[in-house]
């Protein structure tokens, strides 16, 4: 298939109503999420994962990738006009749009952040169709020892998502690789840590546990750290940047999309380092550095281009290989796997439409987010004064309905509060949940292709390292281990006095 006839294709999906419903949704959600602070993509996506199930595969796609990019366009409506970020990716933008705010010039900050945000995400969609088909192509040689490493350097992929401690981000891993064997052996079909328990013979939920350790424990650490927001009433007036404006933002638009492509590609990188990446090369780069912090228009297009592109790069590995590149992936690809869709780097070829449909459909979404974002700004900013105490029960009450419909039993709710319960003590003791959800949806494919290739080689493990694909996959996850591990390794094998001169 062609590039253009797969893009016609695509669209023919993205336009049917029932998707068109569902990216609109999906980007509505998303840009409340970005204004509310404190909720979050992951936890909202989490949330909603029940409400698809007797959804159609693609439309569900539609609707969480909706929600994704939707609260990067979000999270500067708050940055701007209250100075508190909805999205983490979003605290650059706190920086010179509040400070616009205050100079009375509210209006081009939040319509140069809607405008970037949008050149952004079309730019960095046609990286993603010019990039994917080929990655795809070439993976149509893996087998299960491909697969194997492949999942492999996704697993060395957590180590690069923690923001922390290494030892503690391969601990929360290796729960999650144990959480992932509990139920039955899926080659000789007998039980494994099932501890005699009838419901745990098809192991552990996906949804409990997502819903668990990010809806729950998310209510519970907002509940004892409530900010109350403050809404100023601001008059937002001449939202349309100025030509001078455009001027001074057009440049900055165009790294920052670049930048954000690049670094939303690699793990763990993201929205959030894009937008302090592009912040700092603008500074750099500007004639006039004093201004940021004060107001600069640029510090504000720069990041928020940068943000939106990334989440366009993101969707890259998890499409051509099948591999998640960040937590708001893996949770992309428990979505497929809920709904039955292998992923594997097949999945272009094996599902054309799916792929094709989603990525036109962000397209369309993107074109929504321009016409919500205007004309709502006000609403959104309305919205922050809904009282916590209102907000949290009714969040607590849909995880409740949502993860009891699944299977009609309440012992899944006693996962999902047992999980929410351990979400809010790892991350209070400064653990990250990420690994843990990376690794569990990681392993079965791991241990799946890893057994087949065994087979396949009569139990000769060479097979791993004589096979080219493998081979390199390897190679680049023990880089990923030593990269991850070496600050560790300088602060406990070097001497104390070397690092004092180094210092």
């Amino acid at each position: 298939m062609d590039l253009l006839t797969a893009v016609s294709s695509g669209f023919a999906v993205a336009i049917q109503p029932v998707n068109l419903f569902y990216c609109f949704i999906g980007v509505f959600i998303g840009t409340l999420v970005g204004v509310l602070p404190g909720i979050g993509p992951v936890g909202t996506m989490s949330l909603l994962l029940p409400v698809t199930f007797h959804a159609p595969t693609t439309s569900t796609l539609i609707l969480l990738a909706g929600i994704y990019y939707g609260s990067m366009y979000g999270g500067s409506t708050t940055s701007i006009l209250v100075n508190v970020p909805g999205e983490a990716a979003s605290v650059v933008t706190c920086l010179d749009g509040y400070q616009m705010m205050l100079r009375g010039r509210a209006g081009p900050a939040l319509g140069i952040a809607a405008f970037g945000s949008f050149i952004a995400g079309t730019l960095s969609l046609i990286g993603l169709m010019l990039l994917a088909p080929p990655l795809a192509e070439a993976a149509i040689r893996f087998g299960p020892p491909e697969y194997c490493s492949l999942m492999v350097m996704g697993l060395m992929i957590l180590f690069i998502l923690a923001s922390g401690s290494v030892l503690k981000a391969i601990s929360m891993g290796a729960v999650g690789v144990i959480l992932a064997t509990v139920g039955q052996d899926p080659v000789l079909g007998t039980p494994r840590f099932a501890f005699h328990i009838q419901e745990l013979l098809d192991g552990v939920g996906l949804v409990p546990l997502i819903m668990g350790v990010y809806g729950i424990s998310e209510v519970f650490l907002n509940i004892e750290k409530t900010v109350i927001v403050k809404v100023a009433r601001v008059s937002i007036k001449g939202l349309l940047p100025n030509l001078r404006d455009w001027r001074d933002s057009m440049k900055p638009i165009l790294r920052g999309t670049g930048l954000g492509f690049v670094l939303g590609i690699l793990p763990g990188a993201g929205g959030i380092v894009s937008t302090f990446a592009s912040y700092a090369l603008e500074k750099k780069l500007s004639k006039h550095p004093e201004q940021f912090g004060a107001g600069a228009i640029e510090g504000v297009a720069g990041p928020e281009s940068a943000n939106n592109a990334a989440s366009g790069g993101a969707f890259i590995p998890l499409l051509a290989l099948g591999i998640p590149c960040n937590v708001v992936m893996a949770m992309l690809l428990g979505a497929l796997m809920i709904h039955g869709v292998r992923p594997s780097p097949l999945l272009m070829s094996e599902h054309p439409d799916l792929v094709w449909g989603l990525i036109a459909s962000m397209y369309v979404g993107n074109g929504m987010l321009l016409l919500l974002n205007l004309p709502l700004i006000g609403i959104w900013v309305q919205i922050l004064k809904i009282p916590p105490g209102w907000l949290y029960p009714f969040i607590i009450l849909f995880c409740i309905i949502g993860v009891y419909s699944i299977n009609l039993r309440a012992f899944d709710i006693g996962i999902m509060i047992f999980f929410g319960v351990v979400g809010y003590v790892i991350r209070k003791l400064n653990y990250e949940a990420a690994p843990l959800v990376l690794a569990f949806i990681l392993t079965p494919i791991l241990e799946t292709n890893f057994r087949q290739a065994l087979i396949y080689s009569k139990g000769n493990l060479e097979i791993f390292i004589t096979r080219p694909i493998s081979a390199v996959c390897l190679g680049l996850s023990a880089a990923i281990l030593l990269s991850a591990s070496f600050p560790w390794l300088k602060a406990r094998f070097l001497p104390k006095g070397n690092l004092d001169a180094d210092a």
